[in-house]
């Protein structure tokens, strides 16, 4: 069984013991979190809209807080002197899937 979630504006497939990488909740560590499903596979049964999907929900918990890679950016302009240096390092929630309801 699985199931198609959406977080941070991205859809991630999860599957009950799985832990992923999702945009910053707000949630501290050990914390419960529930995420609204858009599709769940279970066998042969799929479950896209209506009252069952309504109902359902995918819970977690939030193992931690990560930092991805580094990104460094630069811009410069030649003979003028103009040179910009910036870098960002986006902050993730480790979430592990704790539960997949129907």
């Amino acid at each position: 069984m699985y199931a198609v979630i959406t977080t941070g504006g991205k859809q991630e497939k999860v599957s009950q013991g799985q832990v992923v990488n999702v945009e910053l909740l707000g949630v501290d560590e050990g914390g419960d979190v529930t995420f609204k499903p858009i599709l769940i596979v279970d066998g042969e049964n799929v479950i896209t809209e209506g009252p069952e999907l309504s109902s359902a929900s995918v819970t977690g918990k939030v193992v931690r807080t990560a930092k991805g890679p580094k990104i460094v950016g630069f811009k410069y302009r030649s003979k003028s002197r103009y040179r910009r240096k910036w870098g960002h390092r986006q902050k993730y929630s480790v979430v592990e899937i704790t539960g997949i309801n129907k």
